[in-house]
């Protein structure tokens, strides 16, 4: 008998991120994984693979079909990776547990190093955050849009189309992928939430909420709304290129973040340190934004 039903896109990465919250799951409450139904539903993002996000609606397209299905009582939860997932949400949706974070790392298709691509060389990727990093350490570099899954981002490089991209270690390391080379995050911070498995549900759903708090990794918790409150105070949004990550020593989290022209040819970086219970986010969105120029600062809503 069901007892469960997990809402997730289709993908490859994103059926076996729902499999890892099924197993997860079905450990912490004692039950048969056969108990949880595992519901995929095809998404915006998903179907249209031509456009840049920003395009066409931006993370919403990971997100709206999702939130439809868990609104209607079609599904108890949905599982989303957290770098995906709108910074704004609706009230009536609740974040109720994260998995614990994997390599926040990209990692580099088609060259070991950034240095050793050749001049001129073609970058494949969707991400603004990508792209501004990449021209900000080789403004030579011709960037161009690369959407789709994993295996659809390694076959571009593998036949040519291009001569390099990126893709989330996390993600490759799920999928049992043992290619490309981790790029240092002294070199590349990660965009925020990247290597988080996060699971919504609705808020007024408390037994459905309380079921999937029991496999909530609390320190991944901390630190991924960390940087949303740093995106939130920034108002970003996905044509924002913006990378952050936080950790956690003890009860002390430390947030470091860089913004970035689109061009690559400006930056802003920094970090702050406090208690869990302080507003990193806003305080260190502040700094950055007092200290970025304006190629950067304009960027971003409201600035």
């Amino acid at each position: 008998m069901v007892r469960f039903r997990l809402g997730t896109r289709g993908s490859p990465l994103a059926l076996t991120q729902a499999h890892m919250v099924r197993a997860a799951l079905a450990a912490a409450q004692g039950w048969d994984e056969d108990a949880i139904e595992i519901v995929p539903i095809k998404t915006t993002g998903d179907r249209v693979q031509d456009r840049a996000l920003a395009e066409i609606g931006g993370k919403a397209l990971w997100t709206k079909e999702l939130d439809r299905a868990l609104y209607d009582g079609e599904i108890d939860a949905s599982v989303h990776s957290m770098k995906d997932v709108e910074t704004i949400r609706p009230d009536w949706l609740h974040i109720a547990a994260m998995l614990p974070r994997a390599d926040v790392r990209d990692r580099l298709i088609g060259a070991e190093t950034i240095a050793e691509l050749r001049p001129g060389a073609v970058i494949g990727t969707s991400s603004p955050r990508r792209r501004a990093q990449m021209l900000s350490h080789r403004p030579d570099l011709t960037i161009t849009l690369l959407r789709g899954n994993v295996d659809r981002r390694l076959a571009a490089v593998t036949n040519g189309e291009i001569d390099a991209t990126l893709l989330a270690a996390a993600g490759l390391d799920r999928l049992g992928r043992e290619v490309g080379h981790a790029v240092p995050t002294d070199q590349m911070l990660p965009a925020p939430a990247q290597g988080a498995v996060g699971i919504e549900t609705r808020a007024d759903d408390a037994a459905a909420t309380m079921l999937i708090a029991s496999i909530d990794h609390a320190e991944t918790h901390a630190c991924v709304m960390a940087e949303r409150s740093l995106l939130a105070a920034l108002q970003a949004d996905c044509h924002s290129p913006v990378a952050a990550l936080a950790s956690l020593s003890g009860e002390m989290l430390t947030l470091r973040a860089e913004l970035l022209a689109e061009d690559g040819s400006a930056r802003v970086g920094g970090w702050v340190e406090g208690a869990l219970d302080e507003e990193l986010g806003p305080r260190l969105a502040t700094d950055l934004l007092d200290r970025a120029p304006p190629e950067v600062r304009q960027l971003f809503a409201g600035r």
